[in-house]
């Protein structure tokens, strides 16, 4: 049985691919260190899938206990989630998100090199493409200067797996996110932003059940069938299966180069506004909402083309936008 090793998998994304993970017959070891989610997040994993994961509560920075770990477990694969992850939030704290973002990810592949460890898989992101010149983004559309110091720092993240790859014949694969939302069918986890939400789905949830009194839209005077920003809204167990999808790729050594990189979105680009009012049908709801300012870092329309990542991981998305929305506000009124 392979083991694979996630980082950040309490978090968001890391908890879907971890139970994808489990499911598929993977022994997991996950470590987080909680700044963004909650321990109780690794009993919920646990009683979805019937066995508990392994799990350390660890800095990712912390170089000697990242050492220690390999020294205990022997692991087949690693899949990097733990980073800071909020647009906004970046531009105020720039040193803080290159740090905790490049020095995990240059710890980990230095292990990984001095270890003779393969098989990487590399949580990145659309925002590596800026404004797009065109739409739908693929895998061919230039890597513009970033838009946002999170966005910079997935593009140097993968800039660094690149070059350690090469050098070190790691095979790695990066998978550009566009943008996750929904919870699982069981309820059991979903997104859990800690705070003040920096993403429109949970934002939505929480106005919905009155914890914000109202939701504000960023703009409405973007070139766009609305005037508000476009993206490419994908359900969380859909992006889970793209990971499980590039690791056996790496582990069944189809990858055509040590690095890869791949579009991982619905293929379909939705407005703010067409969001709201897809949640409001679907869950017989009336939103409170404002226009205001535009937001610093945020680009005009990012949706993929997905016919890459169709093709070489043999995978796609299975789940609607409405479905999706639907789970988000399950999973809203099971926190209460």
């Amino acid at each position: 049985m392979k083991t694979i090793l996630v980082t950040g998998g309490l978090g968001f994304i890391g908890s879907h691919t971890v139970v994808e993970l489990q499911n598929e017959g993977f022994e997991v070891v996950i470590i987080d260190d909680l700044s963004n989610t909650t321990i109780d997040v690794l009993e919920n994993i646990t009683a979805i899938t019937g066995k508990k994961p392994t799990f350390y509560q660890m800095d990712t920075r912390k170089k000697e206990d990242l050492k220690a770990l390999f020294d205990k477990h022997s692991v087949d694969g690693i899949i990097h989630f733990a980073a800071y992850k909020a647009v906004g939030e970046s531009m105020g704290k720039p040193l803080e998100y290159y740090e905790n973002n490049l020095s995990s990810l240059i710890y980990l592949l230095q292990e990984m090199r001095d270890r003779n460890l393969d098989n990487f898989i590399f949580s990145s992101s659309c925002t590596v493409y800026g404004q797009a010149d065109e739409l739908p983004i693929t895998e061919e559309a230039p890597v513009k200067a970033a838009e946002s110091v999170y966005g910079n720092t997935k593009q140097i993240g993968e800039e660094i797996i690149r070059d350690a790859s090469n050098a070190h014949k790691i095979n790695s694969i990066a998978l550009r996110y566009f943008n996750p939302i929904g919870a699982h069918p069981t309820i059991k986890i979903g997104e859990l932003p800690l705070g003040v939400p920096q993403n429109l789905i949970p934002f939505i949830t929480q106005t919905a059940a009155g914890i914000r009194k109202e939701l504000s839209v960023f703009g409405d005077d973007y070139p766009t069938s609305d005037g508000t920003a476009v993206r490419d809204y994908i359900h969380v167990v859909d992006l889970a299966k793209a990971h499980i999808a590039a690791l056996k790729r790496l582990m069944e050594k189809r990858n055509k180069t040590t690095f890869e990189y791949f579009n991982i979105g619905t293929g379909k680009g939705s407005s703010v506004l067409e969001v709201i009012n897809a949640f409001e049908k679907v869950n017989n709801l009336k939103l409170n909402y404002k226009i205001v300012a535009r937001r610093e870092g945020d680009v005009t329309a990012a949706y993929a083309d997905t016919t890459i990542a169709n093709k070489e991981l043999n995978w796609k998305t299975e789940i609607s936008l409405e479905e999706a929305l639907a789970s988000a506000w399950q999973w809203q009124l099971k926190q209460g």
